[in-house]
């Protein structure tokens, strides 16, 4: 990387820089493992300042909510720094530098974790499920009005809704002939929009600390010894519900075929893998959910796909501008794959509900 050493300097880093490679499979920032000759390690990030506009307001967030996080483990007697991002402070003190245009961060690498980008037993996406369950915990008693708005609206159903509905109206890239029905079976399915809105406005479940990207890929897992370790990519955490966290695990996780896949027989819903997630989701915040919380996981699996398929499926309408796409006609497919995950956790909704409850005994 251009320029890795100069930037490095700008951190309170140790040890002298051996290498700055990059690393992972990040689709929004660029990633670099910077190696030291000393005895820590780190990761270097260029934060992509066209997602995320307000640099200063993304960092304030993450350092609030690690700083937090450090502070509850000291306090249970668990202290281990691999089950938090730990960010390496600028010469200056703060917790990002500006150069030549392009913003950065620092954080310290965490040995012994690995992001799987695939589940190759149940067990692992129970520990994923452990991980964002430990997050919620650990932020339990975290004032969520403190942190910014890094993505106004990002879990706004209705907003993204209404999106959804000018896309159609305008058709700007000429395809909505060609999505009839697709657009149909998201339509019918206004009703999902504002439910948990509804829930949160009448203060009926709290607005917690979300993550927003509760994907598999976002878990640091210690495959030797099956521990989870850290929750990664904090750039989307805001106030929200945990229903969004829960839901959008499933969304991902619980599918049994790629996000993308164009066969829809290879796509669908898989119960056994949402069971794992859940154990190892409600091991952990079990004492800490209200009982409409409860009531509403299965559902946040819903409507989070829901979601996700309705702004693929924008996005497509409006001509491939959000999602990277690698083929054509890449986000309608993402949309179809979505629409059977839908429709397949319709099916068992009722099982899905009652599987959590039983969990409670």
């Amino acid at each position: 990387m251009i320029g890795c050493k100069e930037i490095l300097k700008q951190f309170q880093i140790i040890g002298d820089v051996e290498s700055c490679k990059r690393y992972g499979n990040g689709h929004i920032n660029d990633t670099y493992l910077v190696t030291t000759f000393g005895d820590k390690d780190y990761i270097l990030q260029r934060i992509n300042h066209y997602v995320f506009k307000d640099v200063e307001k993304l960092m304030h967030n993450q350092k609030l909510i690690t700083e937090y996080i450090a502070k509850k483990l000291k306090e249970q007697g668990c202290y281990d720094d691999r089950l938090f991002l730990n960010i390496v402070p600028a010469v200056d003190g703060k917790c990002f530098i500006k150069y030549q245009e392009n913003y950065y961060r620092c954080y310290e690498f965490i040995e012994g974790g690995e992001c799987l980008e695939k589940i190759i037993h149940p067990l692992q996406f129970e520990l994923s499920g452990v991980a964002f369950g430990r997050f919620q915990k650990l932020l339990d008693g975290f004032d969520a009005s403190l942190l910014h708005e890094t993505i106004p609206d990002f879990h706004n159903t209705r907003k993204r809704y209404n999106n959804f509905a000018k896309a159609i109206a305008e058709d700007k890239a000429n395809r909505k002939k060609d999505c009839g029905k697709l657009i149909y079976e998201y339509l019918k399915r206004e009703e999902y929009c504002d439910k948990v809105l509804k829930l949160m406005d009448e203060k009926k479940i709290p607005v917690r600390v979300t993550h927003n990207d509760t994907k598999l890929n976002n878990v640091l897992i210690d495959t030797y010894f099956n521990q989870p370790l850290a929750v990664l990519d904090l750039d989307t955490v805001m106030a929200g519900s945990v229903l969004y966290d829960f839901g959008d695990s499933i969304r991902y996780g619980a599918n049994r075929g790629a996000e993308d896949e164009r066969d829809l027989e290879k796509v669908g819903f898989e119960m056994e893998l949402f069971k794992a997630f859940s154990r190892g989701f409600i091991s952990q915040t079990k004492d800490i959910l209200v009982e409409e919380e409860i009531n509403n996981l299965a559902f946040g699996a819903i409507l989070m796909t829901y979601e996700c398929g309705m702004r693929f499926l924008t996005d497509h309408l409006e001509g491939d501008f959000y999602f990277k796409i690698r083929r054509r006609d890449h986000n309608l497919d993402r949309a179809k794959t979505q629409l059977k995950m839908l429709e397949d956790m319709e099916e068992v909704l009722d099982q899905m509900t009652e599987f959590i409850w039983m969990l409670y005994g």
